[in-house]
């Protein structure tokens, strides 16, 4: 049996769909998931693998870049007509936005410019709202509801996104050390990797980036 620690609810539609294509390849593995991020604790605890959206993987574990991310910008349209539309990262101070509280005392969005005659641009700016949460299913129900502009991991809102009910703000800018960019498969470093583990990290691999295509 394999164990997985595995934290990332807003790809549990996802990654659901890829275990149970696997385990009809393999019907002799059997997985058991565990919604917890104790990833000190995998090795104690028997735990075979661990699914984590991380900027730096332990140097203590065996690392595999499962697919990459990026953080993105988004509100509803509705509030979008009713507050206008941000031109540039400046106009986000005139903005409600819903953030991921950090140590900063005042948070900061940074964004990098997409434009080629721009690619050395970089600016950081202040932001402001009345919504602060530590995740960001959270924070995209909260920009669901119209509350205000959220900056989140590209799969926090990929379906929303897909089926128009979130759209991008700041479209030619990338936001930039909000969230890693990164979701890795890792587990404690061992000798000996199992065979189930080593064909499920390339099953979720494959299946990963098909889904992010």
């Amino acid at each position: 049996m394999l164990r997985i620690s595995y934290i990332l609810q807003s790809k549990i539609n996802q990654l659901v769909p890829l275990f149970a294509d696997f385990l009809k390849a393999y019907p002799e593995v059997r997985i058991e998931l565990d919604m917890s991020d104790r990833l000190s604790a995998l090795a104690t605890e028997g735990f075979d693998l661990a699914i984590r959206h991380t900027a730096r993987p332990p140097d203590t574990h065996v690392a595999w870049a499962l697919c990459a991310t990026e953080s993105v910008l988004v509100a509803t349209r509705t509030y979008l007509r009713k507050h206008g539309e941000p031109q540039a990262p400046s106009d986000l101070q005139a903005h409600n936005c819903l953030h991921y509280p950090r140590s900063q005392d005042t948070p900061a969005w940074t964004f990098e410019s997409r434009q080629p005659s721009d690619e050395d641009e970089r600016i950081t700016v202040p932001v402001k709202g009345n919504l602060a949460a530590n995740n960001s299913e959270a924070l995209r129900e909260a920009a669901l509801t119209g509350a205000g502009i959220a900056l989140l991991p590209d799969f926090s809102a990929q379906a929303a996104l897909r089926q128009g009910k979130l759209v991008r703000v700041l479209p030619d800018w990338k936001p930039v050390g909000a969230f890693a960019e990164t979701i890795y498969a890792i587990r404690p470093y061992a000798p000996h990797v199992p065979r189930a583990v080593t064909a499920l990290v390339d099953a979720l691999r494959k299946g990963l980036v098909q889904g992010f295509s």
